[in-house]
């Protein structure tokens, strides 16, 4: 690996869950070495998973992880934030690492007090198909945090896909509540679309075939074809067609309207998760 790697210095992971396996997953889709990556994971059958799948150090505690760490990542539900926060401080203060966090609804603030104080801290929200290489996460850097370690921050998420930087740390809340939450939109879409082709008439599995490529096409188109969702929306929907029929059904149950709550209740839930950590 080149010098701006950011695997290249041993990166302590603090919670070896769902969302770490994805980063390390997508780490390792990259070329990182698994011996620089150390996880603290308390439960022992995740441990073990985790040690067997990717061939990374594996610790009970993350005192045991985080050394020689020079980049932490905290990835822990946020109600066990602060429980796993607050006995790092004096290796914190020791070690003085780059801090990032994808816990979502904690502010910097509170990991820099957990943390001792004073800690450079990146606040990001991936999502989970960074497992494929395929993810998409929001970065806000903290006050502290200098260019090379903004770049370090960034190089380290870009390993699990494309990444996004926003100037005010509210927007985290935003962030989490359109891409880190959106896998599930689709998944529900998914389900829903996959249940109609049922009852419709059509075989279970020839169902979920004809979903599932219908997404991921449609998400390719997206990406690829250089015109907004609206244009690409347009181009198939043809005058007194099929799709126009279904289209206007969605539209008039309030379909984006819908969407807008849902988003805006992920936001709002964010949010209360922040002042939940309050003093």
């Amino acid at each position: 690996m080149d010098s701006h790697d950011p695997a290249a210095d041993a990166i302590a992971f603090i919670g070896g869950g769902n969302m770490a396996r994805s980063l390390i997953g997508g780490l390792l889709c990259r070329g990182a070495d698994p011996r620089r990556i150390r996880v603290a994971e308390p439960v022992a059958a995740l441990r073990e998973a985790l040690a067997a799948d990717f061939g990374v150090q594996v610790f009970e505690h993350g005192a045991d992880a985080v050394q020689g760490a020079g980049l932490w990542l905290l990835a822990v539900k946020p109600q066990m934030m602060r429980v796993a926060c607050e006995p790092l401080a004096a290796a914190a203060q020791s070690l003085r690492p780059l801090v990032v966090s994808i816990a979502a609804g904690i502010p910097v603030a509170r990991l820099q007090e957990w943390l001792g104080g004073g800690l450079p801290v990146v606040r990001c929200m991936p999502n989970t198909p960074a497992l494929l290489g395929a993810g998409v996460t929001g970065l806000f850097a903290g006050e502290g945090v200098d260019e090379a370690q903004r770049a370090r921050a960034g190089e380290l998420l870009s390993s699990a896909g494309a990444t996004v930087w926003v100037d005010a740390e509210p927007l985290v809340d935003a962030v989490t509540a359109v891409s880190g939450s959106g896998p599930a939109y689709v998944f529900l879409l998914a389900e829903a679309m996959e249940a109609a082709a049922v009852a419709e008439g059509l075989p279970a599995e020839d169902a979920r075939t004809l979903v599932v490529h219908t997404l991921l096409g449609a998400g390719r188109m997206l990406a690829e074809a250089g015109d907004p969702p609206a244009e690409l929306r347009r181009k198939v929907t043809s005058p007194g067609g099929t799709t126009q029929a279904a289209i206007e059904a969605f539209q008039a149950g309030g379909f984006e309207a819908l969407v807008a709550r849902a988003v805006h209740a992920a936001r709002e839930r964010g949010a209360a998760l922040a002042a939940a950590t309050g003093p």
